[in-house]
């Protein structure tokens, strides 16, 4: 990643509660004790590594690349875009973004996923892909289904795409999700509830980005993701960023 110039620092208080009853499994899983800061070593900062050259040529088309190119995913199409940026708003370039998701219906193809909606044959819900030197990214896919999960009475999951980004190394990871332009879901989803402010929230929302869109296609959703500073995007494994 970019490191000239000096870190600006992020607030800290504005990052999800790790405990909030309302999400329940935060109640059991949150951490108790302060957290204690260490220091990455060299082998965690130097590798393993990722081959740049096993990237291929379907792995960022999610519509095709579970069969090879042999039969497409069920689903409305949707094209998910975006750039990589420090805190400056530089490009990051050469860094590896993969993204996991629920099919069309609301399932994952995951041995402990047993919700009622069919898997899709055609659909294995994960790609990755390389930012360009303008820190862009791309990816086909379609648009996942809610789904309803355990936590209270009638609780839903809004639609949503999982996000990892991969520094130098697989030592330097961080992940987020982000969510669609105007599913009204979003507004009574305990695990974006964790999120309390408002504007912070809204940087996990993709907009709906008509400009990107391919008529009688897909439409297109940007998503930028900021690595650090005062306009970082949310991330669940890392809250002071990368």
């Amino acid at each position: 990643m970019l490191t000239d110039g000096p870190l600006i620092p992020r607030n800290r208080a504005l990052h999800p509660l790790p405990h909030d009853p309302e999400y329940k499994t935060s109640v059991t899983r949150s951490p108790h004790l302060p957290l204690v800061s260490m220091d990455s070593t060299a082998s965690e900062e130097t590798g393993p590594r990722f081959g740049h050259g096993q990237i291929g040529a379907l792995d960022n088309n999610l519509i095709l690349n579970w069969t090879r190119g042999v039969a497409p995913a069920i689903g409305e199409r949707i094209v998910l875009h975006g750039r990589v940026l420090d805190e400056n708003g530089r490009a990051v370039p050469q860094t590896l973004v993969e993204i996991w998701q629920a099919n069309a219906g609301g399932r994952y193809r995951h041995a402990r996923d047993g919700y009622l909606a069919p898997l899709d044959p055609n659909f294995g819900g994960a790609g990755r892909t390389l930012t360009d030197e303008a820190g862009r990214y791309q990816f086909l896919t379609i648009r996942p289904g809610a789904y309803p999960w355990p936590n209270r009475g009638n609780d839903w999951r809004p639609m949503h795409i999982h996000i990892s980004i991969f520094g130098h190394s697989f030592g330097q990871r961080l992940i987020t999700q982000m969510y669609f332009e105007g599913d009204p879901l979003i507004a009574h989803c305990p695990i974006a509830a964790t999120v309390k402010g408002r504007a912070q929230l809204d940087r996990l929302v993709a907009p709906l980005d008509l400009a990107a869109s391919k008529p009688l296609d897909y439409l297109a959703y940007k998503f930028d993701i900021v690595l650090r500073g005062r306009r970082q995007s949310l991330f669940e494994n890392k809250p002071e960023g990368m």
